[in-house]
C-alpha cells in the first residue's frame, strides 16, 4: 500500500519470510570483544516476543498460560527485549550501535508511558488489567459514547508510530548510519541472529495492530464477529500507517519525546474521563 501511494511497484508479501530462510542459512558473526550478552540477546529478544505474542487475545479469547494475560507482564516482555538489544549494543562498543540503542530507550521509556496510560482507559472500563477482561470492555459501541474511547485511540496511534519505527518517530526505509533508531543496533547482527531480530521487530508490529483493533478499535463481544473483523480493523491500521508514511515527513530526534508527551497528556486525560463516569 505504502508503495502504491508513492507510485511503486511493492515487494511480494511473501519477501519478508523469503529474507528470513535467507538468513537463516547464513553463519553468525560475533564482533572481537563481545562475550555472552552479545550472543545471548538475539534468543532473548525473540523469545520475549513468542511470550508477549501468548499474551494479547485474539477477538478477546486466548488460553489460559501460566504467566496469565496481564498488561503489566505485557509491557515486561516488551521491555526486556529492549533492554537484551540495548545491552548487547553496549557490548559490542560500536558507536552506530550505541547511538541507536540509547535513541531508541529514550523514545521507548517515553512510548512505554503512552502505553500504560492507553491501557490503563480501558483498565479502568472493565476493572481489571488483564487484557481479555479490557477486550470485552471496550466491546460494542455504549464505549463510544463517552470521549476516553477516542482520546485512548489517538493516543496509541503515537505507540503503534513507535513501537514499530514508522514516521514521524522513525523511518524504517533509512540506511544511513547517523539517523537510524531500530535499525542502529542491529548493524552488528548477521546470520540466524540477525533472522530472529527481524522477525522479533515483525512480530512487535504485529502485536500492537492486533492489540490496537483488539481493544482500541470499535469491535463486537462475539467471538466469531470479533474473529470475521479482526482482519478488517488491521488492514485499516495498515493503510492508516502508509498513508502516515507517504503524507508525514520523519521528525527531527529532540521532537520526539514531545510529541509522545502529547500522547501521553491525552492518554491521561481519557483516563481522568473514565474515572469521572466510574464515579457517577
Amino acid at each position: 500500500m505504502k508503495a502504491r501511494l508513492q507510485g511503486r511497484r511493492g515487494a511480494s508479501p511473501l519477501q519478508p519470510y523469503r529474507e528470513l530462510a535467507r538468513l537463516w542459512r547464513k553463519s553468525v558473526v560475533d564482533p572481537e570483544g563481545t562475550g555472552p550478552i552479545y550472543r545471548s540477546a538475539p534468543a532473548v529478544v525473540a523469545a520475549s516476543l513468542v511470550l508477549a505474542c501468548l499474551l494479547v487475545p485474539i477477538a478477546g479469547r486466548s488460553p489460559d498460560w501460566p504467566v496469565g494475560h496481564d498488561a503489566l507482564v505485557l509491557l515486561g516482555f516488551l521491555a526486556l527485549a529492549r533492554f537484551a538489544l540495548a545491552a548487547a549494543a553496549w557490548d559490542t562498543g560500536s558507536g552506530f550501535a550505541l547511538q541507536g540503542a540509547s535513541r531508541d530507550l529514550a523514545i521507548g521509556v517515553a512510548a512505554e508511558a503512552v502505553l500504560i496510560l492507553a491501557l490503563a482507559t480501558a483498565a479502568v472500563a472493565g476493572s481489571t488489567s488483564d487484557l481479555r477482561g479490557m477486550a470485552l470492555a471496550t466491546a460494542g459501541g455504549h464505549v463510544w459514547s463517552n470521549p476516553a474511547q477516542t482520546l485512548a485511540l489517538l493516543a496509541f496511534v503515537l505507540v503503534i508510530l513507535a513501537e514499530t519505527g514508522r514516521q514521524p518517530i522513525d523511518n524504517p526505509d533509512t540506511h544511513l548510519e547517523l539517523t537510524m533508531i531500530h535499525e542502529g543496533p542491529l548493524l552488528e547482527y548477521a546470520g540466524r541472529d540477525l533472522a530472529l531480530l527481524q522477525w522479533a521487530m515483525a512480530a512487535r508490529h504485529w502485536l500492537v495492530l492486533v492489540l490496537a483493533a483488539g481493544i482500541f478499535l470499535p469491535h463486537p463481544a462475539g467471538f466469531a464477529a470479533g474473529l470475521l473483523l479482526l482482519p478488517l480493523g488491521i488492514i485499516a491500521l495498515a493503510v492508516a500507517l502508509a498513508l502516515v508514511e507517504t503524507l508525514v515527513a520523519k521528525a527531527r530526534i529532540l521532537v520526539v519525546p514531545g510529541l509522545l508527551g502529547v500522547g501521553a497528556g491525552v492518554a491521561l486525560l481519557a483516563v481522568l474521563t473514565r474515572l469521572v463516569e466510574a464515579g457517577r
